[in-house]
């Protein structure tokens, strides 16, 4: 199983969903700088070489020993169309034995927001987490006013769970987050949170 991993790719209707490689580090930093303005509100700060070659080389070798450790997933969608790189869906932390978890994170370049990609990338990343990687619970957080974000998980089977107090830091400050969960055997109903 993590041979297979490590040449992981998932697709959907109209992405491909794959590892991060060298060659992606020109689109991966246009995208970023061209939606900086967009993603700065939902993000930790980024790091004052957060662009440089040397950060993106050392994410892909990340992504890599991650896959290969069977720790996270770190995937960018890519548009088959034209091979444009999208964004970035990422099941981290994940969790043995008992839990069977993992958490879900992910961005989608401003030019790309609110076409369904991120939708079809989810579904695929839970599908497969919960039929290949045998998980049972997928976790997600965001900020509460994150309105896009809270919509994108609900349409998608996440269920809202709660609150959690100074969650992450995001753009500089400790941040509460709105806390929801997929699973594997969900028969809780639809959740609804104004």
């Amino acid at each position: 199983m993590l041979l297979a991993r490590r040449k992981l790719k998932i697709e959907t209707e109209r992405l491909t969903l794959r590892t991060p490689q060298h060659s992606d580090f020109r689109a991966w930093t246009a995208l970023r700088v061209k939606s900086r303005d967009y993603l700065s509100p939902w993000e930790p700060a980024w790091a004052p070489d957060h662009l440089s070659r040397k950060s993106f080389t050392n994410r892909v070798y990340w992504a890599q020993r991650s896959v290969s450790q069977g720790s996270a997933l770190p995937l960018f969608l890519i548009r088959r169309e034209d091979e444009a790189l999208v964004g970035a869906i990422t099941l981290d932390n994940i969790r043995r034995g008992p839990a069977q978890a993992g958490t879900l994170g992910y961005w989608s370049g401003e030019p790309f927001a609110r076409q369904g990609y991120m939708r079809e990338a989810i579904h695929a990343v839970v599908h497969h987490a919960f039929t290949r990687l045998d998980l049972s619970r997928i976790e997600a957080a965001c900020l509460p006013e994150n309105v896009a974000s809270r919509g994108l998980l609900e349409r998608t089977g996440f269920k809202y769970e709660g609150v959690a107090q100074s969650y992450l830091q995001i753009n500089g400050r400790w941040r509460t987050h709105v806390l929801y969960a997929s699973l594997r055997s969900d028969r809780r109903g639809k959740t609804e949170v104004g």
